[in-house]
């Protein structure tokens, strides 16, 4: 196959994704759901500072938020298999609008507490954790299976261009509204920024109800056993499933060695850099966040491109990234930094998506809700403790060092993935 031919089936390909009225409707909902989101992920701790100034209590409702989606998203997992994500997904969206809507309310009126916050945050965190399967399992039920990448890759996109522009676009919001001299000179800008994503929600949950055609397991509906037995059946399918278990467990290993370095050591690298500053950081920040984004995008735009198989292609892909994330060490000015974070974030997004993507189509549907749980779950899970570990190591370490022990770590699971699992023959052309 030539160049040109590869490049004319893309196109083509491309032009079927937009031609898919399901599709339009899962990019418009969802990259308007995620804008609404930055709104609120700026506002609620900028709101939390200004109620108590207490960065405790920040922490507090951060980890209320965080929590109860760890700890349930494995039960939301299990609804949307029982009674479709599309009525998961719509139910947890509408929680999630009236939530905002009322902190909106009760903050212009002036009767927000700091009790109120926290319940707000918990409620939030438990309904996530039924909107995150619900939405990952819905877009392979509403896509045609050759269609699943592509549309990955521009959704992920989209919402990663979201989280580069959101906050922007929140912060500048509460800023133009602020009046000095209040008891909250925030309140106003605050409170728009709430409803903004509020109605976010109204948005999307009306593109979801829109939707046609959606796929509805024969499997779907009343169960025999409890909640708890369908996540046992569905922990012991993934664990029966050879490749899915361990791409699974190698893409949770290379996030753990990535993810925790990255957002712990990454801070300490550009306060030492020559004129580190915040500043610096954010620039940082938004070489990675670009690269992701254009990774993301290639690799729904260029789903044939691999090494051979999918698997043989992610273990390259990482391998580089090893390299990558191993040389950061060794930068002495920003631009290098930079140089290196934006192929490092390109690589790493054009394999989410890839990921992604194959475990959608692999996974029975009638599974798919609490298979992509059980795999956020886990995800979830070691993000902290990777978070908490590279914090810890760098009492011990210097920045240079953690990235350099960190690169090798990646090295090293992708040694074992290529040698001890069946991760290189993983392809998802495969039937």
């Amino acid at each position: 196959m030539t160049a040109t031919t590869m490049a004319s089936g893309a196109a083509a390909g491309r032009g079927v994704l937009w031609a898919d009225r399901n599709f339009r409707l899962l990019l418009a909902g969802g990259t308007v759901s995620l804008l609404g989101d930055q709104f609120t992920l700026t506002a609620l701790p900028w709101l939390v500072l200004q109620l108590t100034g207490d960065p405790l209590a920040l922490g507090v409702v951060l980890a209320l938020l965080a929590v109860p989606r760890a700890v349930f998203i494995l039960i939301g997992g299990a609804l949307v298999d029982r009674h479709s994500p599309r009525t998961v997904l719509v139910a947890s969206k509408a929680v999630q609008g009236g939530l905002l809507a009322l902190l909106a309310l009760a903050l212009q009126g002036g009767w927000l507490t700091l009790p109120l916050v926290n319940a707000f945050a918990l409620l939030m965190g438990l309904a996530t954790a039924f909107s995150h399967p619900a939405g990952s399992a819905l877009l392979p039920r509403c896509l045609p299976p050759a269609l699943v990448r592509p549309a990955n890759g521009l959704l992920m996109s989209a919402g990663q261009l979201m989280m580069l522009l959101g906050p922007l676009l929140a912060g500048g919001m509460v800023a133009a509204l602020h009046h000095g001299g209040a008891a909250l000179p925030d309140a106003h800008g605050l409170a728009l920024a709430f409803g903004v994503d509020g109605a976010s929600f109204a948005f999307s949950a009306a593109t979801v109800l829109a939707l046609k055609g959606v796929l509805v397991p024969a499997q779907a509906g009343p169960a025999r056993g409890g909640l708890l037995a369908d996540v046992a059946e569905a922990a012991r399918a993934f664990w029966a499933d050879v490749p899915l278990r361990a791409v699974c467990l190698y893409f949770a290993a290379v996030a753990c060695f990535a993810g925790g370095p990255v957002s712990v050591a990454l801070p300490v690298l550009a306060q030492h850099l020559p004129g580190g500053s915040a500043a610096s950081l954010g620039l940082l920040l938004a070489a990675n966040g670009a690269g992701v984004l254009a990774g993301m995008a290639l690799s729904g735009m260029r789903p044939d491109w691999r090494l051979g198989t999918l698997g043989r292609t992610m273990l390259a892909i990482d391998a580089l990234a090893g390299l990558a994330f191993a040389a950061l060490g060794l930068v002495h000015e920003t631009w290098q930094a930079v140089a290196l974070l934006a192929p490092l974030g390109l690589l790493l997004g054009f394999v989410r998506v890839a990921v992604f993507s194959w475990m959608q189509k692999r996974v029975p549907p009638a599974m798919l809700g609490r298979t992509m749980s059980l795999f956020l779950f886990i995800i979830m899970g070691l993000t902290p403790l990777a978070t908490a570990a590279a914090g810890a190591a760098l009492r011990v370490l210097s920045p240079a060092a953690l990235f350099a022990a960190g690169g090798a770590a990646l090295i090293v699971v992708v040694i074992a993935g290529a040698v001890l699992t069946p991760i290189r023959d993983v392809d998802d052309q495969a039937g």
